[in-house]
C-alpha cells in the first residue's frame, strides 16, 4: 500500500453530517475486483470521523483516476446522493492531460457508448449508436506545446454519467488521456483528474464545492494550482 493510502483520512477535502469528499489517490479502486484485492472498502473504517457507521461511496471514479470522490455518511444521504448523481443533478468537473489537442477551443461531444468484450482484449466502451446517450462539455485550459511535451491541459465536464466516458470522448477527440493504457497510448500514469464536484444536497442552501489539489506529479505547463 503506497503512503498516498496510507492515511486517508488526511485527504478528506470536506465533510459534514451527511457526507464527505475525499481526494482519491490514482492507483486505488473505489469497489474491489479480481484485479484490484485492495479498494476503498479496505479503508473506509479510518474514515468514520467519530461516526459509528463507515461512510459509504455514492459514485466511482476509475481506479487510475484522481481527485474528488463523494460518500455518505449514513444511508439516508447515501439514497440522496444516488439519486441527485441518477439525476445529473451534481456538477463534475475533470482536468486531465492529453496527447495533442482537439480543433478549437470547447465544445460539446455528443456520442453514446456501448459496452464490448472480447476473450482476448476484454472489455471497453466503443461510441455506438447502441449505447447509452453520453455528452460530455470540453474546454482548452492549455494547448499543446513543445515546453509542455506537445500535451494539452483540457476540463471536461459530463452531463452523464456513463463508464469510462470523459476517456472515450477525449479520444474521440483526437487527443486521448496521457497514459490511458485503454483508449490512449497506455505510457505512464494516466492523467485524469476529478477537478471538482459541486453538489446541492440541501434544498434552500448554496450547493456544497469542492476542489481538489492536482496531484503533485502533474507539474507540466503553467496549470499547477
Amino acid at each position: 500500500m503506497s503512503a498516498a493510502m496510507d492515511d486517508l483520512a488526511a485527504r478528506i477535502l470536506y465533510i459534514d453530517a451527511h457526507l464527505l469528499v475525499l481526494n482519491k489517490p490514482a492507483g486505488l479502486a473505489v469497489h474491489p475486483g479480481p484485479q484490484t484485492p485492495e479498494s476503498l472498502e479496505d479503508h473506509l473504517y479510518a474514515l468514520r470521523e467519530g461516526f459509528h457507521r463507515p461512510p459509504q461511496p455514492a459514485h466511482r471514479l476509475d481506479r487510475d483516476t484522481s481527485g474528488c470522490l463523494v460518500l455518505a455518511r449514513n444511508p439516508r444521504a447515501h439514497k440522496k446522493l444516488t439519486q441527485l448523481f441518477m439525476e445529473g443533478a451534481i456538477g463534475k468537473t475533470y482536468w486531465a492531460l492529453v496527447d495533442g489537442a482537439p480543433e478549437g477551443d470547447e465544445g460539446l461531444i455528443d456520442a453514446p457508448l456501448f459496452k464490448v468484450s472480447t476473450r482476448e482484449t476484454g472489455w471497453r466502451m466503443i461510441i455506438d449508436p447502441r449505447g447509452k446517450a453520453a455528452r460530455t462539455r470540453w474546454q482548452v485550459l492549455e494547448r499543446a506545446s513543445p515546453h509542455n511535451g506537445n500535451r494539452s491541459t483540457m476540463a471536461f465536464m459530463p452531463e452523464t454519467g456513463r463508464t469510462h466516458q470523459v476517456r472515450v470522448h477525449a479520444a474521440a477527440l483526437g487527443c486521448p488521456i496521457t497514459g490511458d493504457p485503454v483508449y490512449g497510448a497506455g505510457q505512464g500514469p494516466m492523467r485524469l483528474h476529478a477537478r471538482q464536484i459541486v453538489i446541492p444536497f440541501t434544498a434552500g442552501q448554496p450547493p456544497v464545492s469542492v476542489i481538489a489539489p492536482l496531484p503533485d506529479d502533474w507539474r507540466v505547463g503553467v496549470l499547477t494550482a
